[in-house]
């Protein structure tokens, strides 16, 4: 099937899929989950042939890490499902009640999206999370996994879609694209689809955006940073660091790079190293922290890199100041930390580093849609406008403004005799 064909079944089956109630949408979740740990041997053999063929075309370490997907991760996607089970509806939603005057009352009230279409690399649980959380959202979903990932994608797509379609949900709710040309058609597709949410790297997030007068959804880079400001308590510091870098590297929020206080700096790097060296991480370091401990040196192009892998680069700084104008320079506006015992420096961090997700004494790691309770993500956004940090359901909803009258008409409010509006706030009802 063409893809705009696809486009035009997901047009058609969003309308039903955004008024299935949330007793049916729960019960397609939990059908979705059964039926994923029931083909979870042809699951794992499909990913195994995706696995053996990119090792053959030698595809970089981290994107094999991310391309794996096994019974563990099956099990630990079918748990995400679990909890977006638990997560209230998110349509229908009443966000505010105003009476405009009496018998005439405007609701907004949260409503879908539309069409997503969401272009990713590898990862073939962003798939389950994604089409899930359109599902759950009441939006149709057109998917485009990696190359890399195919028999893994096509296995899991028709494993969820038959499922969910067998339980209640309308034909071509999920629709799977599998090729380069079905991207470039997909980014003309204005009139079908309503977001694109690419992940994947920086090149091809700018390529999404420049190609596309869709709105696009998502974050180029995950170059994240921890602070170890000069009140930090050092064994947090090196236990949060450890975390943040080495917990999983092949993730956008991983840390990518450490700054450190001056003050703080020869009693935290020694232990620091002890750690990195035992993870094997290799250390590329300013001239600074090559005096305290032996590093690669690091470049400007250091700062400015997501490794993705088990390198990280360590700057001194002279001050608070210094980390946050680093951060502000070279981040990507995803997650930053400051390791601190002093609560207004931790303000005043959260204040003005401007990145989506701003932590304090905590892991990098917690930026993300499941640990933040959304029911996994669709992903991160360093966006400013509609949705921010990780998406989950909340970030796939938009709004709809509806007024109920009673013969009400403009007339009636103009003129030398208009009647005045009350404008008064409604009690919000469930």
């Amino acid at each position: 099937m063409k893809t705009i064909e696809k486009g035009q079944q997901a047009v058609q089956a969003k309308t039903l899929l955004g008024t299935l109630g949330h007793e049916t949408k729960n019960s397609i979740l939990n059908a979705i989950i059964k039926a994923l740990k029931d083909n979870c041997q042809a699951i794992v053999a499909a990913n195994q042939e995706d696995l053996e063929q990119a090792k053959k075309e030698q595809l970089a370490s981290p994107l094999l890490k991310r391309l794996k997907f096994d019974d563990q991760k099956i099990e630990g996607a079918c748990d995400g499902l679990a909890s977006l089970i638990k997560l209230p509806d998110p349509v229908g939603s009443v966000m505010r009640a105003v009476e405009l005057d009496e018998g005439l009352e405007l609701f907004k009230v949260s409503s879908p999206i539309g069409v997503i279409g969401v272009i990713f690399e590898s990862r073939p649980d962003a798939l389950v999370q994604i089409a899930c959380l359109c599902l759950k959202s009441g939006n149709a979903v057109l998917l485009k996994g990696g190359r890399e990932a195919a028999q893994t994608n096509q296995i899991l797509a028709d494993t969820i879609s038959r499922a969910a379609i067998k339980e209640g949900a309308p034909e071509g709710w999920l629709g799977l694209m599998e090729t380069r040309t079905d991207v470039e058609d997909l980014l003309g597709m204005s009139e079908q689809v309503d977001l694109i949410v690419p992940r994947g790297s920086n090149d091809f997030v700018s390529h999404i955006m420049r190609n596309t007068t869709i709105p696009v959804l998502g974050h180029a880079d995950g170059i994240c940073h921890v602070y170890v400001d000069r009140y930090a308590d050092v064994d947090m510091a090196v236990r949060i660091s450890q975390d943040s870098k080495c917990q999983y590297v092949a993730v956008c929020n991983a840390a990518e790079t450490l700054l450190v206080h001056a003050d703080t700096a020869h009693t935290f790097l020694p232990t620091m190293k002890k750690v990195f060296d035992a993870h094997g991480v290799e250390m590329r370091g300013c001239k600074r922290t090559a005096n305290i401990i032996d590093v690669l040196p690091a470049s400007e192009e250091d700062w400015a890199t997501e490794y993705l892998d088990l390198t990280i680069s360590i700057k001194i700084v002279d001050n608070l100041t210094a980390a946050i104008d680093h951060i502000n320079q070279y981040g990507s506006g995803h997650t930053d930390v400051i390791v601190t015992d002093d609560s207004q420096r931790a303000v005043r961090f959260m204040d003005r580093v401007d990145s989506a997700d701003v932590f304090v004494n905590c892991s990098s790691r917690f930026s993300d849609g499941f640990r933040f309770g959304l029911g996994a993500e669709v992903g991160i956004s360093t966006n400013k406008i509609h949705a921010r940090g990780p998406v989950g359901l909340e970030g796939l909803m938009i709004y709809k403004w509806r007024l109920l009258g009673n013969g009400h008409v403009v007339a009636d409010y103009t003129g030398e005799n208009a009647k005045p509006f009350t404008h008064r706030d409604l009690k919000l009802q469930d």
